[in-house]
């Protein structure tokens, strides 16, 4: 029981949070400890709980999950927050990416999806699913004045990494080695004065380097 990850899921329609309890409660080593249907009832049991993985949702009733995904990350920085949400703007998942969360995940993600979203988001990276994924591929207006300049290989790889893909799978698909990319990613990190990849995709996003 010891290894066992605590999660809490926060919606406002019972029947999404019941079926997210269900998905979750099947899966090896993860265990549901809270539902809640508002962010103040999640603060409220944050303030005496220790949880590993929020699962939020965008529209709350009392509030938005952006806001309440800078608040639990001040809160509990350990914790890790993934929104569960129908949304699709870009904008919204940018938003919640600078508020410290750690992936996007869409309502109508598969079983295999929201499983994997969870295990890679406790990897320490960026956890998407498919489809959030192409909107965050698309292309955005970069290498404005006084920002930092990335070569046409950087923002490759910048962009793969901004999908949540590991240094061995932006490697196969670049048909480069590992130590290359890592190296890549290391010039970004330093050109940004950044220490981690969820921080470099957040300053580059905000930047319009994405």
């Amino acid at each position: 029981m010891n290894n066992m990850i605590k999660l809490a899921v926060v919606d406002d329609h019972p029947i999404v949070i019941q079926g997210i309890v269900s998905l979750i409660n099947n899966l090896e080593n993860m265990q549901v400890v809270g539902s809640f249907q508002s962010g103040s009832a999640l603060i409220s049991f944050l303030n005496n709980h220790e949880i590993d993985i929020v699962l939020l949702d965008i529209m709350l009733p009392d509030g938005n999950g952006i806001e309440l995904c800078a608040q639990v990350k001040k809160l509990s920085p350990k914790t890790i927050v993934i929104a569960i949400s129908n949304h699709t703007e870009r904008s919204i998942i940018m938003q919640i990416l600078q508020n410290g969360a750690s992936g996007y995940i869409l309502k109508n993600a598969s079983v295999e999806e929201l499983k994997n979203g969870i295990e890679t988001a406790l990897r320490g990276e960026l956890a998407f699913s498919r489809e959030v994924i192409e909107i965050i591929a698309k292309p955005s207006v970069n290498d404005l004045k006084g920002r930092p300049k990335f070569t046409k290989r950087e923002k490759q790889i910048l962009q793969l990494i901004a999908q949540g893909k590991t240094t061995a799978s932006i490697a196969d698909e670049l048909f480069l080695s590992p130590l290359t990319v890592e190296t890549h990613r290391r010039n970004m990190m330093q050109k940004l004065d950044v220490k981690n990849s969820i921080e470099l995709i957040n300053i580059a996003t905000e930047q319009l380097l994405i």
